[in-house]
């Protein structure tokens, strides 16, 4: 499957969100991934509807939201009508993941679970044919910057049982967040993952384009 990058928007600097904004659209990243958080199911707090609101048709990437919050079902329809082609919330939150699903899918929204590093991947496998995308976390969910940890079995694992299992004709994609540079991007893509979240490692980069061709790369061969 094609390799896409979703830029988190949570390494921006938030001074210059604007400018970040367009930076991410010429670097060739497909999406940008703008995490929720509401000092409940993680301790942090970030991004809210009114700003994705403002970048609603103000850019061509697909805005990839991530809910990282205690209660996704309340707050579907808003995120929604704020502008989200793609909304993720966790199977480990308060809300009833059939029912979350169905929201999502009733407002026209790509669907997405995701879980945390020490949820197991069969937490995934009664949704696999009703999401589009599976994300699995490679940091514990709520600040950026960390320490990669290696999910690689468990994106594997969710990769073959999809492939057996899913029914749909679109394939499952596998999202992975957190540490993800041109080194741990290897080791997921060669797992079965094909769309990386990177935020820290694109904005620090010197040339984000060139940063975001690299985690693209095919390099199956080199990595281990």
């Amino acid at each position: 499957m094609k390799t896409e990058v979703s830029v988190s928007v949570l390494s921006a600097n938030p001074l210059e969100f604007g400018n970040e904004i367009k930076k991410i659209e010429k670097s060739g990243a497909e999406m940008i991934h703008y995490d929720v958080m509401d000092g409940i199911f993680v301790n942090n707090i970030t991004f809210g509807i009114p700003l994705l609101k403002s970048m609603k048709g103000k850019t061509k990437c697909i805005l990839d939201v991530h809910l990282m919050i205690q209660e996704p079902l309340k707050y579907v329809d808003d995120f929604a009508d704020a502008g989200a082609d793609i909304i993720t919330f966790h199977i480990e939150s308060g809300s009833d993941v059939a029912e979350t699903i169905a929201a999502i899918r009733r407002k026209g929204v790509k669907a997405a679970v995701s879980i945390k590093p020490n949820t197991p991947a069969e937490a995934v496998y009664p949704y696999i044919n009703d999401v589009d995308m599976v994300l699995v976390m490679t940091v514990e969910p709520g600040f950026g910057g960390q320490k990669f940890m290696d999910m690689s079995k468990k994106i594997s694992a969710i990769r073959q049982y999809a492939d057996v299992n899913r029914t749909t004709a679109a394939p499952l994609d596998i999202q992975v967040d957190g540490g993800i540079d041109n080194v741990t991007a290897a080791l997921v893509k060669n797992a079965g993952a094909n769309i990386l979240v990177s935020g820290s490692y694109l904005f620090r980069a010197e040339n984000m384009a060139d940063a975001v061709r690299t985690l693209k790369e095919d390099n199956s061969t080199n990595a281990e």
